[in-house]
């Protein structure tokens, strides 16, 4: 078992030149480590080998947590990232966490190449899947996939790197009936929130200016950004919809360009996201810029949600039926930088004072991964 230090040492000497060095120059402690793990026999294929573990090891970061999107895009281990210059893949990685290069070579990155070898570790301490027969363990040293060979038994298991270029996931899940106190529940969804349905309306996290996140940042409000918008038969956007009726809100209340208070809420039609049964997008205003990154309040939150419902309670009875189903991602955990626990304690706290005035609203809740999940449901 190699030591985290002789790891960490290795991963640090990658991160310039990238996979294809691993032909190049030897690094005995990563091809340890992938022959260990059952990821190739020896020094021949020990390239491919190294590159299989690192993306089983990233999927153990976290299927769309900020840590394994970042290292995914460090270390080129995206399908379309692979012989990037290192210049690039530092520009990527940093605009997952929002901040400029040279702060998340500072701040960021150091965290994110020991996380990896700390996941390494990981993956190591497990067994490799029997084969049934000699040779080596049943993993698939090839560079392309991550995944382990038909032969073991983990062989359902997803690619470790999705074709879009987002670290892989399991499917959607939902539990009902989550206690919010002794009389209320809500539904908990693990789920990107573009792909929930029939929930009428959905809540996503702003900056204070209301400039949306970018269609290609791993946020809740880039991914509904991106599917609210409408496209042409040939897949372009024509229409950015709640980009352009949020300018529209700014226009109408002499903000361009001004922050509004943190708290606030302002509405958007759906866009494309009616065609799954969304009604309304609630834009909560939490997040204030501070240099390169942004500072999130927890009584912003609280305020968020009241406006919220106060919102919803005012546009409910234009609709038929009523409006009665609202669903929060954890307001200001991603980009936001609130650790997930207090997000949701706060969400929690602030969805019960509702819901103690008015019970008749279903409430969801959607995270993006189990840990989380967990996390939440035992709050």
């Amino acid at each position: 078992m190699p030591t985290y230090d002789q790891l960490l040492e290795e991963l640090k000497s990658i991160r310039r030149p990238g996979l294809p060095d691993l032909r190049r120059t030897d690094r005995p402690t990563l091809r340890a480590a992938a022959a260990a793990a059952g990821f190739c026999d020896g020094s021949d294929d020990a390239p491919a080998g190294i590159e299989a573990l690192l993306k089983e090891a990233v999927r153990r970061l976290g299927e769309r947590d900020l840590l394994g999107q970042a290292a995914a895009h460090t270390f080129g281990l995206l399908p379309d990232r692979r012989g990037a210059p290192a210049h690039d893949r530092r520009k990527m990685a940093a605009a997952v966490y929002g901040v400029t290069s040279e702060r998340f070579r500072k701040q960021q990155e150091p965290q994110v190449i020991q996380q990896l070898a700390e996941a390494v570790l990981t993956v190591l301490r497990e067994p490799p899947p029997f084969t049934g027969g000699g040779g080596s363990a049943g993993r698939s040293p090839g560079p392309d996939t991550g995944a382990r060979s038909s032969g073991g038994p983990n062989a359902a298991e997803p690619s470790t790197i999705a074709p879009s270029g987002r670290i892989g996931q399991e499917p959607p899940l939902r539990v009902d009936a989550v206690p919010v106190d002794a009389r209320s529940t809500f539904t908990l969804h693990v789920s990107p929130i573009e792909l929930l349905r029939d929930i009428e309306v959905l809540v996503s996290s702003e900056n204070v200016y209301l400039e949306m996140s970018k269609t290609f940042r791993p946020t809740v409000s880039g991914a509904l950004r991106l599917a609210a918008a409408v496209r042409d038969p040939a897949g372009e956007i024509v229409d950015d919809v709640l980009a352009r009726e949020l300018a529209a809100w700014l226009r109408a209340h002499g903000r361009p360009g001004l922050p509004i208070r943190p708290g606030t809420v302002v509405p958007t039609s759906p866009g494309a996201l009616a065609a799954r049964g969304v009604r309304r997008i609630y834009h909560a205003a939490v997040a204030t810029p501070r240099d390169d990154t942004y500072e999130v309040r927890p009584e912003s939150i609280a305020r968020a949600v009241s406006a919220c419902f106060a919102l919803a309670r005012a546009e409910r009875d234009r609709y038929e039926p009523a409006l009665s189903s609202i669903c929060f991602p954890l307001l200001g955990a991603g980009r936001g930088g609130l650790a997930p626990a207090v997000s949701a304690t706060w969400l929690r706290w602030a969805i019960r004072d509702e819901l103690a005035r008015d019970s008749r609203w279903r409430v969801h809740l959607v995270v993006r991964n189990r840990e989380i999940a967990e996390a939440v449901g035992a709050l």
